[in-house]
């Protein structure tokens, strides 16, 4: 009857192992996350999960061994106030819950996927990081629980999500700035291709639009401070040059004052400065740094509680998988003034 009513297989180890061009128990250790196997077959191997669409029935859990119950946190470091308010959410909100957190630096090599498999955990928070569609595909297979936090690209799979309202910060910040008077606008961007710097850019870009202003300069000064002041520096030494500057994170906007300064340029008197994040040196620098809050440490908290309700879901995989922004507000300190006559 030409196939119809066939009903077919769901994919196995021994479809994953031909697809990879390896053994099944090889294909197991790997997804044991069994440290004796080569990266260039992990890879392979992790592929071919991602091509063959294999995923097990049922998963490991922390309940169902003898291991405390456990979650994992995925950073690509821990330096910083914005890394340390996440993991102090993630901590709270774990604690609440009983539940104990493993820190795991996602490397290049990425390996960081091995070690999640190896463990009985409830679940992973992936912090600025980037999962390859491989990686996704053996979380997957291995029915892990994932939430990621501020992607920084467009997922390759269907993800839960944490986030903020990037672009009504970065509304709120070109909102403020045009209400003091300023007309000309510069902003220093993060990487070019994070989703969240472009939000924030598009954001500011929205509002100088509505109200009819000149589009601002853009840098992009990759999240580091002197990087930010050496793109913006140029813009600072032009005969028009900007009368206020949006930087898309707080750091940013310390090489932004650094830049002023090396222009004979006072803030607020001579150049208005906005930046994002509300990290604890924005409070510290002189001026004190007006910006746009994200609620760093409600992040962490939001992802678990995100994860501890997928885990417990009968089925997380067939369920449609949530996303959560939380909002964004304009912190104003001294750092703003209205543009001079």
């Amino acid at each position: 009857m030409g196939g119809e009513g066939v009903r077919r297989e769901r994919p196995t180890l021994s479809d994953v192992a031909e697809r990879a061009g390896t053994s099944i128990p090889t294909v197991s250790k790997v997804l044991r996350g069994g440290t004796d196997v080569s990266p260039a077959t992990r890879d392979r191997v992790m592929e071919a999960v991602r091509t063959v669409g294999y995923a097990r029935t049922t998963r490991a859990t922390a309940a169902e061994s003898d291991a405390p119950a456990m979650i994992d946190l995925v950073v690509n470091h821990v330096h910083g106030t914005w890394a340390n308010g996440v993991l102090t959410g993630v901590e709270s909100a774990a604690t609440a819950a009983n539940v104990d957190v493993v820190i795991t630096i996602a490397r290049d090599d990425g390996n960081w996927v091995s070690r999640l498999l190896r463990r009985p955990s409830h679940g992973a928070i992936v912090v600025l990081v980037d999962p390859a569609p491989a990686h996704f595909a053996a979380l997957e297979a291995a029915r892990i629980p994932v939430v990621l936090v501020t992607p920084m690209s467009e997922p390759s799979a269907p993800s839960m999500r944490v986030g903020v309202t990037n672009w009504d910060g970065g509304r709120a910040a070109a909102e403020h700035l045009l209400g003091l008077g300023h007309q000309r606008f510069a902003v220093v961007g993060g990487d070019r291709t994070h989703l969240y710097s472009r939000a924030r850019i598009d954001g500011f870009r929205s509002a100088l639009d509505v109200h009819g202003a000149q589009p601002p300069v853009v840098v992009h000064g990759d999240w580091d401070r002197a990087t930010a002041a050496a793109a913006i520096a140029p813009v600072l030494a032009a005969d028009d040059r900007p009368t206020a500057v949006f930087a898309c994170s707080d750091l940013m906007a310390m090489g932004v004052y650094d830049a002023a300064r090396a222009a004979g340029l006072q803030v607020p008197e001579d150049l208005s400065v906005v930046g994002f994040d509300d990290v604890p040196e924005a409070s510290w620098g002189s001026p004190p740094l007006t910006t746009v809050r994200q609620p760093i440490t409600e992040m962490g908290e939001a992802a678990v509680r995100l994860l501890l309700s997928a885990d417990a879901a009968t089925d997380p995989a067939s369920a449609e998988l949530p996303r959560v922004d939380l909002s964004t507000s304009l912190v104003v300190r001294a750092s703003t003034a209205r543009v001079a006559g």
